[in-house]
């Protein structure tokens, strides 16, 4: 008999986005909150993925064009881009995103291997899942495939570090 608790080990709460119109996700656990884009303060001589730093109740949040930072065309802000605050190796930081899409529940085990893609750092796409997508048009659901991201292998500690001195 299966009790709660190991169904809740078998699931994963993942965000998913959008970044030049491919569906993306983290894990919720990683996930503080999500903001309106706000234009960050710039900073010299870091590279040209971060896009700066911003306030986020009074500490200091390097901001990370997370398409640049995949080796991809920078993504154009618009009404719908907003910043995902998220914690890594215990550091706080704000990805740009192209648009908020939903919060989905996947099954660990349906997780596929990381396909072989155009990124900077193959080692940051976790692994392929299949989710039901809501179409808000006609009211049917769809599938959706969604690249998982790797937040810790984002590699990201030594320029928070650098940014956090």
């Amino acid at each position: 008999m299966s009790t709660t608790h190991e169904a809740d080990v078998d699931e994963r709460k993942v965000v998913t986005f959008t970044l030049d119109g491919q569906m993306f996700g983290i894990d919720m656990a990683a996930l503080i909150e999500i903001r309106e884009w706000e234009e960050p303060t710039p900073l010299p001589g870091v590279p040209s993925w971060i896009k700066g730093v911003t306030n986020l109740r009074g500490s200091v949040v390097p901001v990370v064009g997370l398409a640049e930072r995949l080796g991809w065309t920078p993504s154009a802000i618009h009404s719908r881009s907003c910043i995902l605050v998220v914690s890594i190796g215990g550091k706080q930081c704000g990805f740009l995103i192209d648009q908020l899409a939903d919060i989905v529940v996947i099954n660990v085990a349906e997780i596929q291997p990381a396909p072989t893609m155009e990124v900077a750092d193959e080692n940051v796409i976790a692994g392929l899942a299949r989710i039901e997508r809501r179409a808000l048009e006609s009211g049917d659901d769809t599938e959706a495939m969604v690249l998982l991201l790797d937040t810790e292998a984002l590699s990201l500690t030594r320029h928070l570090t650098e940014l956090a001195a």
